[in-house]
């Protein structure tokens, strides 16, 4: 058996066959170095053999169950901020954790931009070398595509230093080392995402199923793709085998596979849960762009999918819209990514403690993935403290609220505008402005006291303003706290990703 075989046989024991083990044994998540979410009902839970008595104690409580269908599980009451102390677990066996930390406890998830590492993020080396701080854990989920629901995960909590950070989520970390600074507390981190990857596969089947739309677009769609690339992998393999049986060189790659929806919730999420946390952070939906129209309710559903199976009630999740990507366009154009931006916009005005960090400012042309993540992190954070932790700090940018038309000017008026608005490095741009015909033309803006009033001398009689409307948007209104305007449409016309 080679070494890669071995790695995955040891993984799929770990998994699968810890319930049948005579001693008692820990979920996968409850390791050295852990943070436990502070002023929560924490629970603890693992395997041991039927009727076995197991006995968890952490500072001065001390809780026993006993083992019912090879399973237990005991709650810890609320945890005051502190540490590190050991937690012990006894049955047949005695278990005890050292380095154990109370503070606050966030999932991070997403695609490729969550995922993306601080050794490949702006100034690696300089950045890596200043994240010793013995308060913050950082946990990372090993990438797992399954077809039902696990149980477990593999996983190990690490201080968070040089040799820890490199390959760790650059937005995690800084979320993290801003918010433990904020709040004075240890925050621990748990990094579960998976680069390129839709949001429908972090969704548990049976609310896809339960919705006539996504179960017609995503999983029948799913089942017509499989079918495909079945046969274009039979295809492929007999171009191959053709080709070594004549001595020819074969350079054709091999096709690619659909992502199959639920598979990450499945592996990544759900062995998480009913692990206590204090709120989610997610980064995703360059993925879902073709499909913003869809991403709407898709999207809000995830969350409250997430919310449902962890029965925390509604615990702060925070987004980060997707950052300027693509050619900078000369004239104002219909946009998917646009689009996309507007349905995670949208989710912050539906559903409860739901916040958004805008980042227009952190973008490239020519790459998915922006370097600078500090200031995301950093965006995130504020929305945290704002949302979670109740704290008075301005923690977004200005947003669309409403619009007046007078005498062929629309006046625009925001929410968030925090000590004021501001135009950073000049006059305003981005604005774009549209009469009866439907169509844009770029607008003359500017700031009058907490308005913007915007116009054209091509459109006397305006009907609609958008901002930032562009795959790659070139803006510059903020507010004098420092936090970027999020892109909006005043109109409700025909979206180019609705079917």
């Amino acid at each position: 058996m080679n070494s890669r075989l071995r790695h995955v046989g040891v993984v799929g024991a770990f998994v699968l066959a810890w319930p049948a083990l005579a001693d008692v044994k820990l979920h996968g998540l409850f390791t050295d170095n852990m943070v436990l979410q502070r002023g929560a009902v924490v629970p603890v839970w693992g395997w041991a053999d039927e009727g076995e008595k197991v006995t968890v104690e952490f500072r001065n409580q001390k809780v026993s169950t006993t083992a019912k269908d090879g399973k237990w599980m005991v709650n810890l009451k609320r945890l005051k901020v502190g540490g590190p102390a050991e937690l012990r677990v006894t049955g047949k066996n005695r278990i005890e954790l050292k380095n154990v930390l109370v503070g606050e406890v966030w999932i991070a998830s997403g695609q490729s931009n969550m995922e993306w590492p601080m050794r490949a993020s702006y100034e690696p080396e300089k950045e890596i070398a200043k994240t010793r701080n013995p308060l913050l854990r950082l946990c990372t989920v090993p990438k797992t595509k399954a077809d039902a629901p696990r149980d477990n995960v593999p996983a190990s909590w690490q201080e968070c230093n040089p040799s820890t950070t490199s390959n760790f989520s650059a937005v995690a970390y800084y979320f993290a080392r801003d918010l433990a600074k904020a709040l004075d507390v240890p925050v621990g981190v748990i990094h579960t995402s998976w680069g390129g990857s839709p949001v429908e596969v972090w969704m548990r089947k049976d609310v896809l199923a339960a919705n006539a739309r996504y179960k017609t677009e995503i999983l029948d769609g799913y089942d017509a793709q499989a079918a495909k690339y079945k046969e274009e992998l039979a295809k492929w393999e007999q171009e191959q085998a053709d080709a070594r049986k004549e001595g020819k060189e074969f350079k054709k790659r091999r096709p690619g596979g659909p992502w199959k929806p639920t598979e990450l919730y499945n592996g990544m999420i759900a062995p998480l849960i009913p692990f206590a946390i204090g709120g989610a952070i997610w980064y995703q939906g360059e993925s879902n762009a073709g499909r913003a129209h869809q991403y709407r309710s898709l999207f809000a559903d995830m969350i409250r999918n997430w919310r449902e199976d962890w029965g925390q009630g509604d615990f702060p999740f925070l987004l980060v819209q997707l950052a300027p990507f693509m050619a900078i366009k000369e004239q104002p154009v219909e946009s998917a990514w646009a689009e996309l931006r507007e349905a995670q916009a949208l989710a912050t005005k539906t559903l409860p403690k739901v916040g958004m960090a805008v980042i227009t400012d952190v973008g490239d042309e020519r790459d998915i993935h922006p370097k600078k993540k500090e200031p995301v992190g950093a965006r995130l954070a504020l929305a945290a403290r704002k949302i979670a932790y109740g704290q008075d700090v301005d923690y977004s940018g200005p947003t669309f609220k409403s619009m007046k038309v007078k005498e062929g000017k629309a006046i625009l008026s925001f929410d968030h505008v925090g000590p004021g608005l501001e135009a950073r490095g000049g006059e305003l741009k981005g604005f774009a402005i549209a009469g009866p015909d439907k169509k844009f033309v770029w607008a003359t803006a500017e700031i009058q006291g907490e308005k913007v009033v915007v116009s054209s001398a091509e459109v006397p009689e305006p009907i609609a303003v958008r901002y930032g409307w562009a795959d790659y948007p070139v803006v510059n209104l903020w507010n004098k706290a420092g936090l970027p305007a999020s892109p909006f449409r005043t109109d409700e016309f025909q979206m180019v990703t609705r079917k």
